[in-house]
């Protein structure tokens, strides 16, 4: 990771290897707070863990498996305890679709839901509803991309095969149906000559 420049303990910096952080997300330094609403990461083993700082020192989050291997609620924590020791990043990605106040209530109507489910209800999906008012999860649609686009890739072979193969069986029956119907009229001919 290289420094770039630094800002009131905020430091724009590389990130390499695919960690899942992006290269304009900014390290937080020190005692440095982000801004109210600002979407925060902290690394984990093999994933991100995602928050809606919402001041004084506090973030929401889904707590979900971080730290523990049962489910935790959307709770309200200190930065510290959700940042687990670990840097911690302000994700800049694409602008909220919602002011500041508005993120901030959005994050703290879901204190206490306990509905986690990795794949559908995580805590990027809630940081990514709070701010665009859509659930998503780019961490687990990377996950997915890869045999996705492998069965699209077979399903499109597959439907090449088939079109190809009926319209080999499609003229196939046509050139049967048409020799029959030339039989047909042969037949007919024959028998009208032979009747004069």
């Amino acid at each position: 990771m290289q420094r770039d420049r630094a800002h009131n303990g905020i430091s724009l910096a590389r990130v390499g290897g695919d960690c899942g952080l992006r290269w304009r997300d900014l390290r937080l330094g020190g005692k440095a707070r982000p801004p109210l609403g600002a979407h925060v990461v902290s690394r984990r083993r093999g994933y991100l863990h995602h928050g809606i700082y919402v001041g004084q020192g506090k973030v929401v989050h889904y707590g979900g498996l971080a730290g523990a291997l049962h489910r935790r609620p959307v709770e309200e924590v200190a930065l510290t305890h959700f940042a687990a020791g670990r840097p911690l990043w302000m994700r800049c990605g694409p602008s909220a679709l919602f002011d500041r106040e508005e993120v901030i209530r959005r994050a703290r109507s879901r204190v206490g839901e306990n509905c986690y489910r990795l794949l559908t209800n995580n805590c990027e999906h809630f940081c990514e509803w709070c701010l665009r008012g859509v659930p998503r999860s780019y961490q687990i649609e990377r996950i997915f991309w890869l045999p996705q686009r492998v069965l699209r890739m077979i399903s499109n072979h597959m439907r090449e095969v088939t079109q190809t193969a009926l319209r080999v069986l499609a003229d196939k029956l046509m050139s049967d149906r048409l020799l029959a119907r030339v039989r047909q009229l042969l037949h007919r001919y024959e028998a009208v000559k032979n009747s004069s």
